[in-house]
């Protein structure tokens, strides 16, 4: 099942902008001294946010190499 480029985009860029808010608390707020949760925005938030946003931004670059 292939998903149109449109609403992968979409769901894509609502991930990447969901899983940015607990960074935002991490760094702003007291997340970071709450050991589980620090570790979850360490080792699950963040790397999460850093390959969709890669992925928005070389999709193509991965797409063509694909082929």
């Amino acid at each position: 099942m292939y998903l149109k480029a449109s609403t992968e985009r979409k769901i894509i860029r609502w991930l990447h902008i969901l899983l940015s808010i607990p960074i935002l608390g991490f760094i702003y707020g007291p997340v970071s001294t709450m050991p589980a949760a620090a570790n979850a925005v360490r080792f699950v938030f963040l790397p999460v946010v850093v390959l969709s946003g890669f992925w928005m931004w070389k999709r193509h670059w991965f797409r063509k190499r694909r082929r």
